[in-house]
This record gives C-alpha cells, structure tokens and sequence, in this order.
C-alpha cells in the first residue's frame, strides 16, 4: 500500500447557488435553487439555507417549492460557473500542475511535490481555502489523504468550509468505522444489496474475501476489497479521457402512449448523434436512461462489437431497450440516451467512411 503520496481533494460547497448568491447580494442568507421553477422544473443545486428545508438537487421543482414556500429560484448560468471554474484552477496551478477535474465544482491535486516547496498537504489545503474566500468570495472544502479515495471521504466530512486530513495510521480504525453508503462508487441500490449480505461498514466490508466481493458486484468487487483496507493507487491524471457522451430531455408533460415515446426517443437520439459528430467520439455501448412520472429511474445497456455514431446505428438498438420498459403503466417524465465504452483504436476513422442519406422509419403500431 502506497502512502507517501499527499492528495487533496477540493469540492466547492453549494457551487452554483453560492456563486449566484454571490451575484446577487439581496440572497445572501436566502433559501436559493438553482433551475426551472415551473412545474416540470427541477432542482439543479440548492443552497444550504434551501437544504436546511429538505430541498435536494434532481428534486423536482413543485416537491421543493411544498418544502420550501419560499425558496427562491434562480436560471443556471452555466458560462459563468464555467468562468468561476477556471479562476479555481487558476489558483491549483500555483501549487501543482497534476490537477484531475471531475466537474466544475471539484477536483484532486496531487502536491507530493508541489512548486512552492511546501512540506504539509493541509497548509496547501488550508491557503487554496483562503484564496478562493478572499480572492473568489466562495467557500470550498477539503480532504487530505494518501490516496484519491480517502481525500474524497475527507472532504465530505465536515461539510461545509470543511478541512479534514486522514493519516496513513488513522486511515485502517477510519475505514472499519465508515458506513457503507459513505464508500466512494457505493449508491444506493449497491448498499441496499451490501445490507442483505451483512455489509454494514468498512470492518465488514473487509471481512469479505475478494471471490465473494467480485461474484457478488463482478469488477468493483476489486475495488470494494482494496478501498476496505485503504489501497486506491489511481493516479491523479491531469488528462481525463472522456468516457461517454449523453444526453436527456425532461418532457413538457408525462407520457405512455407509444407513438409519443417513439417521437421523444427519436429527438433524443438526433441530438445524441449531434454531439457525437461534434466531439468525435465513438463507443460500443448505449445506455438508455427512463425517469417516470414519480421519480424512480431504470438504465437498460447494450454493447455491440462496432461502433455507434449514427442515427441508423443508434436508433434501432434505442428502441430494442425501450422494448422492455413498462411506461404504459407508468408515464415517463425523462429520455436519456448515452454512448460509452470508446474504442478508439479498434473503431475505423470517421472520416474514411462516405456519406449516406437513411431513411428513418417510426414504427406507431404495437
């Protein structure tokens, strides 16, 4: 197990609502949701004043409008959070250029060696803190650890304007302790089943052998076994290869007749491929997403051995994985369409194939 290794995990706290109370003096303090307030609208972030009432982000607007009479909302900016994103990197860079972003609102730094020398991760921690208050007006927490894992855990600990470190020597009695549901990739479908096989908490977690760790949950079978007695040895990797490309529409009302779902699954899957051919990606497996009228959600996958980029590509395998969803019987509220699994090297270039025009069929009958 490596642990000379000093990564801090920085996650802003309440990003957008905080950067638009911010913006605009006259909310501070004031319960704030980032979104649409209409009644197909849903929450994008929330404020901690708008936490407080139980208003959580994908919460639907209506729900958080009943928890919180008056919670104010505000349209997302999404140039400026992306702005304000950038001037956080801005101040990383002055201690290290191995910064791995994983959205807009939070990244890891590896300072093992950083560029001004400094000895101690949490000093590190502590003055980027302090930057970004005095220098950006918002608040950031941050974890301090040996591996990506802990400092991630770290940083959501104290939550918010929080600074926790986990020592190597505290890290085994930390993990023993930590709720399952706390675990890094652990959501919760995943801890409902850790719950039925008597997995409560890192101890036992790490009571589990690996053969039954990976029958049970197949490759993050390994993972679970490693982050159980501390060991994530993933780098920080400044260059993150994209790993998927989606998108979803929320429906200006819920559906279930067929023909409707045929005609928003067909719009989904035309700007899928536009954003394909805009970043010119490819993969070999599509994720259908479906969200109902009452906010429970399936994914359904198919993988193929060519690549997926286009609408006659894509669309037929859409709507094979739409076969087996029941959304007579309960209306749909969201289509979301995604491509994954890339395979750049075994996929012919997109420039080599010629042009065709294709004729799309709706298939309206049952």
């Amino acid at each position: 197990m490596t642990t000379e290794r000093k990564i801090i995990h920085i996650d802003m706290d309440a990003f957008y609502a905080s950067i638009e109370q911010r913006d605009h003096p006259e909310l501070k303090g004031k319960p704030v949701a980032v979104g649409h307030a209409d009644k197909r609208g849903v929450v994008a972030a929330a404020s901690y004043e708008a936490r407080k009432y139980g208003v959580r982000s994908a919460m639907s607007s209506v729900k958080a409008r009943k928890l919180c009479p008056h919670l104010h909302f505000i349209e997302g900016r999404m140039d400026v959070y992306k702005e304000v994103s950038a001037q956080i990197h801005e101040i990383f860079h002055r201690y290290t250029d191995l910064i791995e972003p994983i959205s807009l609102d939070e990244a890891f730094l590896d300072v093992t060696e950083n560029k001004k020398g400094m000895e101690l991760a949490v000093d590190i921690a502590r003055e980027i803190k302090r930057s970004i208050r005095d220098e950006l007006h918002l608040i950031a927490s941050a974890g301090i650890s040996y591996n990506k894992f802990l400092a991630k855990v770290a940083s959501d600990l104290r939550k918010p304007d929080g600074l926790c470190t986990i020592h190597p020597a505290q890290a085994q009695d930390f993990i023993d302790h930590l709720p399952i549901e706390a675990f890094w990739g652990v959501g919760p479908v995943t801890a409902q089943k850790m719950h039925i096989l008597g997995i409560y908490n890192g101890r036992t977690l790490r009571e589990c052998s690996l053969e039954m760790l990976v029958r049970q949950f197949g490759k993050a079978g390994q993972i679970y076994y490693d982050f159980a007695r501390g060991i994530d040895n993933r780098p920080v990797e400044p260059t993150r290869i994209r790993k998927s490309i989606g998108c979803e529409h929320t429906l200006e009302k819920d559906i279930s007749v067929r023909s409707a779902v045929i005609i928003e699954l067909y719009h989904v899957a035309c700007e899928l491929c536009e954003r394909l051919e805009r970043k010119n990606f490819q993969g070999s497996t599509l994720t259908l997403k479906v969200k109902f009228h009452d906010f429970t959600q399936i994914t359904r996958s198919l993988s193929t051995d060519k690549p997926l980029r286009t609408l006659k590509e894509i669309l037929p395998l859409a709507k094979q994985l739409l076969n087996g969803v029941d959304y007579e019987t309960h209306p749909v509220r969201l289509l979301g369409l995604s491509v994954s699994n890339p395979k750049e090297n075994s996929f012919t270039s997109r420039n080599s194939e010629k042009k065709e025009w294709i004729q799309l069929r709706l298939n309206f009958g049952e």
